[in-house]
């Protein structure tokens, strides 16, 4: 590849026609092409299934307390974990578009083949943006002003994120 077509001299990674195409796996490796406003990463996981909705709820003194089932705080932590190696520097403060992509292990379906069962994207989502939240990539997910979600049945497992300010 010629210094002309590959402005990124650290790999091959760069297609003319979208940029650059290497998922860093955490940020000491990610490529020199991304900038303040733009993040990608990949968590190398099996994704949860279990999702916000599922909180519980039981009656304490004639009120209801709500609480997350142990399942549901395995899941926000396993994302919590993964995702701070990713968090930017500082937190989004302006709106930005959110861009993930769900691999569920494929078992015998094809790789890359659309899942469509359960969980919902919407509902996989609200656990996701509240961790991310936690964990400081934005002050608040409502700086969440695109997004695109896609979940799918993969050879590899894991969430693939991008995160870009809108201007």
């Amino acid at each position: 590849m010629s210094q002309e077509k590959n402005p990124c001299l650290m790999c091959d990674c760069y297609d003319p026609d979208v940029g650059c195409v290497m998922p860093p796996m955490d940020k000491t490796f990610a490529c020199p092409l991304e900038d303040e406003r733009k993040i990608f990463f990949f968590l190398p996981m099996i994704p949860p299934t279990v999702t916000h909705q599922e909180k519980q709820v039981r009656v304490v003194n004639g009120k209801p307390v709500f609480y997350e089932p142990a399942e549901l705080k395995a899941a926000r932590s396993k994302l919590k974990a993964h995702l701070a190696q990713h968090r930017p520097e500082k937190p989004y403060g302006t709106p930005v578009e959110l861009v993930v992509t769900w691999c569920f292990p494929r078992g015998k379906h094809k790789d890359g083949e659309y899942r469509a069962t359960k969980p919902d994207t919407d509902n996989l989502q609200k656990l996701l943006k509240d961790c991310m939240t936690d964990t400081g990539f934005w002050k608040d997910d409502c700086l969440v002003c695109r997004e695109i979600v896609e979940k799918f049945w993969a050879q590899i497992p894991g969430i693939y994120i991008r995160i870009e300010e809108l201007t």
